[in-house]
């Protein structure tokens, strides 16, 4: 989390639509073995609890349950050139999304474990127009299989650290300016952010 508390965003609701919208994160945890951290699709149920799921093969799978860990999602980002002020007594630095949130992981049991999968795969597959995949499309026997080789986690979230860092630290007109130096740069979803986020 950035320590500049003017890049805070303590809007719970903009928080959860950024993990539903994005819909995958990074999990770090301090293990016996080091530090490890694992990549995966993440869902929110509620206000205060995020599943996921890892290859059983993956090395933090196996120090996950009953541990404190960190999931992160991360959301667009851009660079800032200091061309693009007015003050050129700037230097460069990075506009940028982040949300992390610690606490407490379980294990899913393997019911729970089905419905997640079921429920990840039913967000991203409303994202596509035309018939959705469904596991119904598999044979029973080979998804079963499948699905042995994955485990379930739930994280109950216990704090969250948001990072909103939009130019907020900086006049309107400069923030303007940033804005359509992004908006040149391809930096679009960036850009609208500080438009609709920045009063």
């Amino acid at each position: 989390m950035h320590p500049n508390a003017a890049f805070r965003h303590d809007d719970r609701a903009l928080h959860l639509a950024l993990i539903d919208e994005v819909g995958f994160g990074t999990i770090f945890a301090q293990t016996a073995d080091g530090p490890r951290v694992a990549h995966a699709p993440l869902l929110r149920l509620g206000e205060d609890r995020v599943q996921f799921h890892l290859s059983r093969g993956n090395a933090l799978t196996r120090h996950l349950a009953g541990a404190e860990a960190l999931a992160v999602v991360n959301g667009p980002d851009g660079y800032v050139s200091p061309r693009w002020y007015a003050d050129q007594q700037q230097v460069p630095t990075w506009n940028y999304l982040a949300l992390e949130m610690e606490g407490c992981v379980t294990a899913l049991p393997a019911e729970a474990l089905a419905a997640h999968l079921d429920a990840v795969t039913a967000r991203e597959e409303g994202r596509f127009e035309g018939d959705a995949w469904t596991t119904a499309k598999m044979d029973p026997a080979r998804l079963a299989r499948m699905r042995e080789g994955i485990v379930g986690f739930e994280l109950a979230v216990g704090a969250w650290r948001p990072t909103f860092k939009l130019s907020q630290n900086k006049p309107a007109d400069e923030r303007a300016r940033v804005i359509e130096g992004l908006e040149g740069r391809g930096a679009r979803g960036l850009a609208a952010l500080m438009r609709t986020l920045v009063p």
